[in-house]
């Protein structure tokens, strides 16, 4: 079984399929998109379409909660399964499609990894404006917010990696922001907790997030897009 890590997709699998026509995937694989997947976003039967077409890649997709897109229990007949140590949502028609719990502490070839997804949209009020697709569940509540405390503390604050969407507040690629945009209108309630998050915790491999559209490493935390990587690899 091998763990690969991409970033944001947005409906868009085209480079997914042909990574695992390259790397001879099976089921046993599994892909981990770092948010904003994009399989649950326009609520209505083009998201079905998309999964069946999913539901043929020979990966296991792992999708991280991102902020354009909604969360399982908003999109569909989702249960919930226990899949390496933690807890997935999942379509019984679409095994392989896969999305995290945040706070859950997965293990993935007997290293911890901890999910935290969600952020901000800075395109909010764009998308209201112009009739496009916006959740209010975007963000962590603070019901997400105290299970992911509540889960570390179990584990006294040591988890080998973090998957997340958006990322601690000192590690935002501030030389990719949207030129034009008034940061003092964006809500970084989420980062500023993010960072809250990192300071306590004993990280012993590394920190991994999507959303920026960008490949970057601030402070040691990884920042993904279009590039692709293997982690927890078997010793």
């Amino acid at each position: 079984m091998h763990f690969y890590i991409t970033g944001d997709t947005h409906g868009d699998f085209r480079r997914i399929e042909q990574f695992c026509l390259e790397n001879d995937t099976t089921v046993e694989d599994v892909m981990i998109i770092l948010g904003d997947a994009g399989i649950n976003y326009h609520l209505d039967s083009r998201d079905n379409e998309l999964k069946e077409e999913l539901s043929q890649l020979d990966i296991t997709l792992f999708c991280i909660h991102g902020n354009h897109e909604a969360r399982p229990w908003e999109a569909g007949d989702y249960d919930e399964k226990e899949w390496n140590g933690g807890i997935v949502y999942v379509e019984e028609q679409y095994p392989n499609l896969l999305f995290a719990k945040d706070g859950e502490i997965y293990y993935f070839n007997d290293r911890s990894v901890i999910v935290i997804g969600g952020a901000y949209s800075v395109d909010k009020y764009y998308r209201l404006n112009n009739g496009l697709m916006w959740f209010d569940t975007e963000q962590p509540d603070e019901t997400i917010k105290q299970y992911v405390e509540k889960q570390l503390e179990k584990v006294d604050w040591s988890v080998d990696i973090v998957l997340s969407h958006t990322v601690p507040i000192l590690a935002e690629p501030v030389w990719n922001f949207i030129p034009g945009l008034d940061q003092t209108t964006v809500d970084k309630s989420t980062e500023k907790w993010l960072q809250t998050m990192h300071d306590n915790l004993d990280l012993r491999e590394g920190w991994y997030a999507g959303n920026y559209h960008c490949e970057s490493e601030e402070n040691g935390i990884r920042i993904m897009y279009e590039d692709f990587d293997e982690i927890c690899c078997e010793e």
